[in-house]
């Protein structure tokens, strides 16, 4: 599912952009103010930011300029500043996408579904988040409770696949021809559960509860929290 950050000062808009976009099973980010925005940008994994100019604290534009310089996760202006030196600066700024008030909802969705296959954000997800755990495939980077955890290339790997299949239960077999995909080194099984049991030890809060990876006895593995 999606994150949307909605950094709107307008409470009705706010309000109606984040029942809107919920209804299309995106999960919704609220903040009012630019000094919110930055909060909730830096406390959530965010795929997308829709983000106002004209914000109370400060210009939206500020917002994105300051945002841009640690990610490039799509921002689309939604605002009323609508001339075209207006778009020009927005752009310049960072922004993937522009928008005047009044708009309709409909080209507004359609616009976010468009941003977010280009990135990769629906078909193709880069970032994966459960609990306190956000794994970063693009970058080949996991964080737990904010902070990094070092996993080996294998354990990555293996990590990956069960965090892009964490609906189906991977059989073991299943797992190690994709480990042997993805690597060209034979894996076996007992390579396999020695780094079940490493990467347990690394993500699990108690590798001895087994919530993220959970074991289906005489099959193999499937993620097993959802959030």
């Amino acid at each position: 599912m999606a994150r949307i950050l909605i950094v709107e000062d307008d409470r009705l808009l706010n309000e109606g952009l984040s029942y809107a976009l919920g209804n299309e099973n995106y999960d919704i980010v609220s903040s009012f103010s630019s000094a919110e925005g930055l909060i909730a940008f830096r406390s959530h994994d965010v795929h997308l930011i829709i983000l106002d100019i004209n914000l109370p604290d400060r210009s939206g534009i500020e917002l994105c300029k300051e945002i841009r310089q640690v990610s490039d996760v799509p921002i689309l202006f939604l605002t009323a500043k609508d001339t075209e030196q207006d778009m020009i600066e927005g752009f310049e700024s960072g922004a993937d996408d522009y928008m005047a008030k009044p708009f309709s909802m409909a080209v507004l969705s359609q616009r976010l579904k468009a941003i977010l296959r280009r990135g990769g954000g629906e078909d193709n997800p880069q970032l994966f988040s459960d609990k306190d755990l956000t794994v970063h495939y693009d970058k080949m980077k996991v964080y737990k409770h904010n902070q990094e955890v070092k996993l080996t290339t294998t354990e990555f790997k293996l990590l990956s696949i069960l965090t892009r299949n964490n609906k189906m239960v991977m059989t073991r077999q299943m797992i190690l021809e994709k480990l042997w995909d993805l690597d060209g080194i034979f894996v076996d099984e007992n390579t396999l559960s020695v780094n079940i049991k490493r990467l347990r030890h690394k993500i699990e809060d108690d590798p001895k509860q087994n919530v993220y990876i959970k074991t289906v006895f005489g099959i193999g593995y499937t993620w097993g929290s959802e959030g």
